[in-house]
């Protein structure tokens, strides 16, 4: 399902646990600023970045496929092409999390297949500015 509507998006925004695609260990970065500001608003941020050895002082995790804990919400910040390898990783997880893409990161064919594959999906938005307008 494609969740778009503000009453859909403020049941995502209740889950507590998300995994941050391409978490950045640079200050200033949207990738860094925004999974920060959620981690400081009450989320558990796993950060997945395959460069960094820890983000905000929680282990980093080198793919969605190594995070040993379960996951509500997987919120993308790498290119748009690669998002089909993200939906596969995702798709592969027991628990099949909310997929969230930020503002510019989109691939139709690979978020097609996620929703195909039993995954809620949320495109194209940016978590931090949804959690300030909705909760």
């Amino acid at each position: 399902m494609f969740i778009e509507s503000d009453e859909e998006l403020r049941e995502v925004l209740a889950k507590e646990v998300v995994a941050v695609v391409g978490c950045s260990t640079t200050p200033g970065k949207d990738a860094h600023e925004i999974p920060k500001y959620l981690q400081e608003n009450g989320y558990t941020v796993l950060p997945v970045n395959p460069g960094a050895e820890e983000v905000f002082g929680q282990a980093a995790y080198d793919s969605i496929a190594d995070v040993g804990e379960e996951i509500d919400v997987v919120d993308v910040f790498r290119p748009s092409d690669e998002l089909p390898g993200i939906v596969d990783a995702t798709l592969d997880r027991e628990e099949k999390p909310i997929l969230w893409t930020q503002l510019g990161i989109r691939d139709d064919d690979a978020l097609a297949r996620a929703q195909e594959g039993g995954l809620d999906v949320i495109a194209d938005r940016c978590m931090k500015v949804e959690h300030r307008r909705l909760v």
